[in-house]
Formats: C-alpha cells, structure tokens, sequence
C-alpha cells in the first residue's frame, strides 16, 4: 500500500518535457486541448456504448457487432490522447463525472430511445468531435507540436470513418420489406 501523502502532480499541472522540448506554455495549451479531446470522445464511447447494449430490431446483429467496433475505437483512440498528455507533461483527465464536466459536448439522457434516434444523437457528438479535432490539429501545427499533429490527424481519420457509416445507417433506404416494417 502506498504512502505517499501528496500528489505527485496535480491536474492542471504541466510540467515541460526535457525530451520534447516544447515550451511549458505551449505544452499547457496543447494539454489542456487534449483532455478536451480525452473528455469529448469517453463522453461519445459511453453513449455509443450504451446504443450497443440496447439495440433491438431487425439490423439488430449487425448495428450491434458495428457500435461494438465503434466503442473499441474511440477507447484507442482516448488512449492515445491520453498517452500524449502526460507525454507532453499534463495529467490526463480522469473518471466519468470529470468527462461529462470537461467535454465540449453533452450526452443524451439515460433514458433508452429507438436505433434511429440513438444513432442521430451519436452523429451529432461525432460532428462536434471532428470540428474540435480539426481546430486543435492547428492549434498543434501553430505551436509547432507536429506529432500531437499527426496523432489528431489519424484520431481524425477513423472519426470521420465512423460518422460517415453513422450517416449511410441513417439513410432512408432498406432491405428489409415493407411487410417486415408492418
């Protein structure tokens, strides 16, 4: 069992990184945008994650299977950020009440809703995530943090990914038969 009696470090802190040498004030706001990022996607991986455990219908099995993959990708994807604020010299952000406080975006009730409203509600998270992604990719560049850069950029990529197949789920068109909606 432990001992320590004091923090090592406090949250909020950033202390500057003698490996990556960047500036302690650039360091901060590129911290700071990260646990933003950390938040914006726990907050969207619940929900998604939630939509998972209370599909029902006939695309039952497949939308279940795919928000499953959805979940597992934005945890890798916290992860990174994760790892790339405390590498920065930041603590990464931590535990649920604090994503919900921090994040950019708001979750949908606890209540449970239909597939196609489910999925709507998580489009809408994913098109704020990428919008913020996308200013915090320049923010990266402008500060001169071109790894940060290229980790927001492939973190990005599957984004987009997600919330285009989010999209073609949402399309009017079907296979199943008029006699099956009835």
């Amino acid at each position: 069992m432990s001992t320590q009696k004091e923090a090592r470090q406090r949250y909020g802190d950033v202390h500057e990184s003698e490996a990556l040498r960047i500036p302690e004030e650039k360091a901060e706001q590129l911290v700071d945008a990260l646990n933003s990022d950390l938040a914006a996607t726990y907050v969207l991986y619940h929900q998604v994650k939630k939509h998972h455990w209370l599909v029902e219908g006939a695309e039952f099995h497949d939308i279940h299977e795919y928000l499953g993959e959805v979940a597992a990708d934005l945890e890798e994807g916290a992860d990174v950020i994760a790892e790339r604020a405390q590498a920065l010299g930041g603590v990464p952000l931590s535990g649920g009440a604090n994503y919900e406080e921090h994040a950019p975006v708001s979750p949908e009730d606890a209540d449970a809703y239909d597939i196609r409203t489910s999925l709507e509600n998580d489009l809408e998270i994913f098109g704020d995530i990428v919008e913020q992604l996308r200013e915090h990719i320049r923010l990266a560049n402008n500060l001169g943090d071109y790894n940060t850069e290229e980790l927001l950029r492939e973190i990005l990529e599957g984004v987009e990914e997600h919330a285009h197949h989010f999209e073609h789920y949402l399309e009017d068109d079907t296979l199943v038969t008029q006699g099956t909606l009835e």
